[in-house]
This record gives structure tokens, sequence and C-alpha cells, in this order.
């Protein structure tokens, strides 16, 4: 392997004349070599920059890798707003790239999250040099697991995230230092307070926390005043036009999961080159390149769950810029396709395409005493009740989340939630063979609330022998309605692959609140910019002949 080399803090002008700033590893000595770039709002100096794609390793082996700050962030100049530059900046950082010294020409993309969604900003943007991208765990649409999901506020992320990028927005501000260590030092005890106090704020869509540190949040503010801003950040709207091919990785529990099967759906839809790895990662493994034994919240998925296949994901990401960056052979990994962690047989699986052709769409529907059957209701009146009090809502216990410390993602025991008199479970009797559910579940509730808006929370969970409730997928849908009305509610859960095994039981949850991770419906109608009052709420779900509530599970048979 060559040796390398290590430039920090090069200066990349904007077209505005605003400086960025980016390391840049090359390989020592002569030659022309493709480029890597990676744009971070999280400091390009931090040691978990490259965690996707080991920087060093691929300079040695032949890429020049440019690392560089977003605007306005770390060492990068100018005015930090989330999103807002990031299609012009894009496009200027990977023709400036593709100019570099030593350059081939040919410039490719890494990165999880933001740093994935930089990669389908600067796509977005045309920028001419750009042949192939790598976005992992990123969003489809801002409305769909970034800000809001099903009309909710996305607020366990949003909340933590606004908080912990103030902290180093701080220093930039050339605060006199008595100053700069009070603010910081409010900030640390706002996001060490965030499960007790800063998540209770009110109004959720002005939250008090966020206000205090006078820094931008991820965009939610922004986008309750303005919708508009919410295309900053949109890639479902651009598929068409995007030619470039892609390499999509995604987790089970990871809280952009939906979002990256989108990109890979909309992608082949138009025709694109794109592969997709899902693994049963949560959002810190899934941007680990050491993914560990394993272990997503208490489930421990074995050795297999730490790598497609066993491969680290910098070898994944090295082989497919081989190809499209280095004119290496073309190989399998070159074509469209899907590689899938199956859940409960904890094994990976090659598939054609996704969603898998095979898979049925199968009907079970909540019955009378508390059952769930693949049997349509037959009762003529029949239906569940249960009380709403925001003051007193379902607190989040695992899922596809970023939120703090108290609340981990993944998979975990629900009992204690299903305890709650405000949660509706429904059980299906033991089952006499596997059922595989593989694809996209929903959910269709007939409804109805004592008040003008109120939210509705479905999640699928699987049941062991031994009685263990462990989460799947949820969603949640916010509504409008009139007081006593009778609703036909889609609730949207994402997608999953995942075995139920015999001897084990199905189990829907139907309630009113998954807080924190999304904020509470006060059931009172009121703007989220307002809100500052609760009013508890009567809750009926109809489960009846004419009103047959149901979760739509797409069934793999063998």
């Amino acid at each position: 392997m060559r040796q390398i080399e290590i430039e920090f803090d090069v200066p990349v002008p904007m077209r505005d004349g605003t400086v960025l700033r980016a390391d840049v590893y090359r390989p020592a000595g002569e030659g022309l070599f493709p480029v890597i770039v990676q744009r971070t709002p999280y400091d390009k100096s931090v040691s978990v920059a490259d965690v996707l794609l080991d920087f060093r390793l691929a300079a040695r082996n032949g890429y020049i890798v440019v690392n560089q700050d977003t605007r306005g962030r770390a060492v990068s100049d100018g005015e930090w707003v989330p999103w807002k530059y990031e299609r012009e900046d894009g496009y200027d950082t990977i023709e400036w790239a593709a100019s570099l010294p030593g350059s081939n020409g040919k410039v490719g993309m890494v990165g999880g999250s933001y740093l994935g969604s930089t990669q389908w900003s600067a796509a977005i943007s045309g920028a001419p040099h750009l042949v192939a991208i790598t976005p992992s765990i990123t969003w489809a649409d801002p409305a769909d697991g970034l800000l809001f999901r099903g009309g909710a506020i996305e607020l366990g992320v949003n909340a933590l995230w606004g908080a912990v990028t103030a902290l180093g927005q701080y220093p930039k501000e050339g605060l006199p230092v008595e100053e700069l260590m009070g603010r910081i030092g409010a900030a640390m005890a706002d996001i060490d307070d965030l499960a007790t106090v800063g998540y209770w704020g009110l109004p959720s869509g002005n939250l008090p926390l966020i206000v205090r540190t006078g820094q931008p949040d991820l965009g939610v503010t922004r986008a309750l005043a303005d919708p508009a801003t919410l295309a900053e950040s949109r890639v479902s709207d651009h598929y068409a036009k995007l030619e470039l091919p892609s390499l999509n990785i995604a987790g089970w529990y990871d809280i952009f999961g939906q979002g990256s099967l989108d990109n890979y759906i909309g992608m082949r839809a138009h025709g694109r080159v794109a592969r997709l790895i899902v693994g049963p990662w949560h959002h810190a493994l899934t941007v680990s390149d050491t993914l560990g034994p394993g272990k997503v919240g208490e489930v421990n998925f074995g050795l297999a769950a730490a790598g497609p296949f066993g491969k680290p994901l910098t070898d994944v990401h090295l082989e497919w810029l081989d190809h499209w960056l280095k004119d290496g052979p073309a190989t399998s990994a070159h074509e469209s396709g899907v590689m899938i962690f199956v859940m409960g047989v904890n094994q990976w699986r090659l598939e054609e395409d996704w969603p898998l052709a095979r898979a049925r769409d199968t009907a079970l529907y909540l019955g009378e005493d508390a059952t769930l059957s693949w049997e349509s209701p037959t009762d003529e009146n029949a239906e569940s009740d249960f009380t709403y009090d925001p003051a007193d809502p379902v607190i989040t216990r695992g899922g596809n989340l970023v939120m703090s410390s108290e609340f981990p993602a993944g998979a975990f025991d629900q009992r204690v939630t299903e305890e709650r008199d405000d949660v509706l479970v429904f059980t299906t009797p033991p089952l006499e063979a596997d059922v595989e559910v593989t694809g996209h579940v929903y959910a269709t509730l007939f409804a109805a609330t004592d008040g003008p808006s109120t939210d509705w929370v479905v999640r699928l969970c699987d049941v062991d022998e031994s009685g263990v409730s462990r989460n799947i997928v949820d969603g949640i849908t916010r509504v409008k309605t009139d007081p006593s009305r009778i609703d036909e509610i889609e609730v949207d859960l994402w997608s999953t692959s995942n075995v139920f095994k015999a001897g084990h039981r199905i189990r829907v949850q139907v309630t009113s609140s998954n807080f924190p991770r999304w904020d509470r419906n006060l059931n009172t109608g009121e703007p989220v910019t307002e809100g500052t009052t609760a009013r508890v709420a009567q809750q009926r779900i109809f489960h009846d002949r004419s009103r047959p509530s149901h979760i739509r599970l797409p069934i793999v048979a063998d």
C-alpha cells in the first residue's frame, strides 16, 4: 500500500465568497487518483469523522479523500442554517475536488445521516464531476422521519440535536470567556435534563429548550414557519433527474430506515443502478465501521449482524467505489440488488429488488377480548375504549429513534407499556408455523375521539414463548376531526424483515402517544407553535364487521 500525506484546513471557496475548509488525504507520489468527498456538520477533526470509510486506508488504496466542515460549522466560515446551503455548497465542493492536483476528475461521496443528505444534495445540484454516491441512513422526505412523522414532531431527535449542535456554535460567536462558559454550562445542563425537563417543554413547536440556545434546531421551527423549507432536504422529488449510481445502507431500527428504502425504490423506479443493504441496526450502529457483537436494544442478533455477510463497511464502500471511480471490473456488487438481514432467524439474504415481489399483504384483524385474527370480524358492534391524558403519556421504549441516553433505540420488552390502561393490546394465539413479515407494514383504524385533534399510535410486537413482547415497527398519525366522528385512519409503521417463530405470538398495540420520541398531541387543536394547555381525550377503536380495524403484514411464503 502507498504512503499518504494529509493537509489540514485547506480552504474551499464557495460561489458567494464564503470559505469552507477541509482536510485532504492523498496518496504520496505521482499519479492521477479519484476523489472521495465527505461533508459534515459534526467537525471533521473528531474521531468519528471516518466511521463508514477509513480515510487513511482509502488514501493508501489510491484515493484522494476530502473531509469538509459544512458552512458555518467548526472551522468553516459562513452562516449555520441546517440544509439551506447544502446543494450549492455541494456543487462547488465537488467541482473544486475534481480540479485538485492529482485528481482524475471522478468524484464519489460517502457518509451517513446528515452526511448522507449532503450527498443527495450534491447530486440534486447536478455537479457534473460527481460519479457515484453511498448515502447511508438518510431520509427521502423530511416530513417522514427527520422533522415530522405522520404529522407529529420528531421531538426526540430535534431537541437533542439542536441542543448538542448549539454547543459547537458558541465558541464561534466571539463571546467573552465568562459568558461563553456560562452558555456552555447552561446548554450542558439542558442536555442532561432532557428526559425530565427539556422534552416536556411547551409549546412543542417552539420548544423552550431550543429557544434558549439561540441556535437553529434540526429544521422543525423553520418548517413550521415556512413549509417550503422542507424542500431543502427533500430527495423524493428528484429521482427522475438523478442518473448516478447509489449504494444505500439502512437499519431496521434506524430513525431514517424507511427513507433509505424509499430512496432505493425511487432510483430503481427510474432505471438507475442502485444497491440496498439493510441490517438490524439502529442509527449509531449503522454509522460505525465496527458494528460490535450484534446486540441491538435487548436483542443479540449474533455475530452475523456485525456486517453484511461479514464485510466491514469500509470494504463495502471501497468495493463499490473501485468500479465507478477507478474503472475497476464490475461485479455483482455493482448491479442493482438488495441485501437484507432477516431478524428472527438472524440471517443475511440476497434479493433481486425491494419490495419483494413475492410478499403478499395479509390483514390481521383487531377483535373482541384483545384478540388478533386472520379472519375478518363478524360482530355487528364492537369497540375498545381508553383515556388519553397528555400529562401522562406513554413513554418511549425502544424503536427507530435518536434521543438522549435515557431512550436507547432498538428492540425492548414492552410488557410494562402494555400494562397501561391507555394502551390497547391485541394478540394472536401461538403460531403453528413460522410467519415471515418482510416489507412495508400499515394499519387501518376506525377511530373516534371526543376532541378536535388527537394522535393514533400503532406498534407491531413479537411475543416469545415466555411472554416477552418486543417491538418490531411502529407509527403515528395525527388527525384533525370532529368530536365523536368515526374516521378511517391509516398509520404507516414503516418496513421490517422479521420471522415470527412457531410458538410465538403476533401482537398489536394501539394508543395515542409515544413520548418523547414524538411530541404530545394536547387534544385541543391549537397549533403546535402555540399550544401549552392540554385536555384529556376519550378514545374509541372500532373492530366489527363494518369497521374492521386491522394491520396489514407483507407475508413471505417459502
